[in-house]
């Protein structure tokens, strides 16, 4: 009988320990993404460039949370939910892992920035960085709470990411039609929008697996609340 408590005891800390590896992996990518978008924000191109150098450290916690949920897979062979829960983990890890790369498409894209005349004041670019942290923090804390109604609330909040997207599109394009001097920074910041909407795009499929590993329903090709429907495979 100890023995048989013990296995389940070191069972249950091994699926913990893919948990806090997720969460801890969270909260780096939520301050990079923080780091970059202030590096814009500042103009601040050193805090942009520790964002980009800070990926590897990402990119190898990524490959060891991996590595857990392949163990736990191989030697425990787990069924029903913990079966969900570590086929969610992998899928989030990844999630997690192209965020990640996103904050430093950001902080590249703010080094070229600050190099250069400062177009506009950045005034819709921090209020969807801050929706998309936003999104990416609740959808990791609905795994932790199991919490389906937040995880609904994250898929819903994508809708704000596509409106003020869209805002930036419309008026930096007429600035560039406007002035042709002012293509090349309008592209940029574009490309940082459309980072931000990605990073959201993300949070809402992580938020859609937690769905599934509380619910084993399977909702990423269901319209969350008001919003489109935009999912990443």
């Amino acid at each position: 009988m100890d023995g048989k408590k013990h296995i389940s005891d070191q069972y249950e800390r091994e699926l913990q320990d893919v948990k806090e590896s997720l969460l801890y992996l969270g909260a780096m990518i939520e301050k990079a993404m923080g780091k970059a978008i202030n590096a814009l924000l500042e103009r601040n191109s050193e805090l942009a460039r520790e964002v980009i150098a800070e990926d590897d450290q990402i990119d190898q916690l990524d490959v060891e949370t991996e590595e857990k949920c392949i163990r736990v897979l191989a030697l425990r062979q787990p069924t029903a939910r913990d079966l969900r829960f570590i086929a969610t983990a992998i899928k989030i890890n990844g999630h997690l892992e192209r965020i990640g790369d996103m904050a430093a498409n950001i902080a590249e894209r703010a080094i070229i920035l600050n190099e250069e005349p400062q177009l506009k004041p950045y005034i819709d670019l921090p209020r969807m960085a801050d929706i998309a942290r936003g999104m990416v923090r609740e959808s990791l804390d609905a795994l932790v709470n199991e919490n389906v109604e937040l995880a609904n609330k994250v898929r819903g909040d994508d809708e704000s990411i596509d409106a003020l997207n869209e805002q930036i599109f419309r008026e930096l394009l007429t600035f560039m039609l406007e002035d042709p001097r002012k293509i090349h920074a309008s592209l940029l910041i574009m490309q940082i929008a459309k980072n931000l909407e990605r990073i959201s795009d993300h949070a809402e499929s992580i938020a859609n697996r937690v769905i599934y590993m509380i619910t084993g329903k399977i909702v990423r090709h269901e319209t969350p609340l008001k919003a489109q429907d935009k999912q990443i495979a």
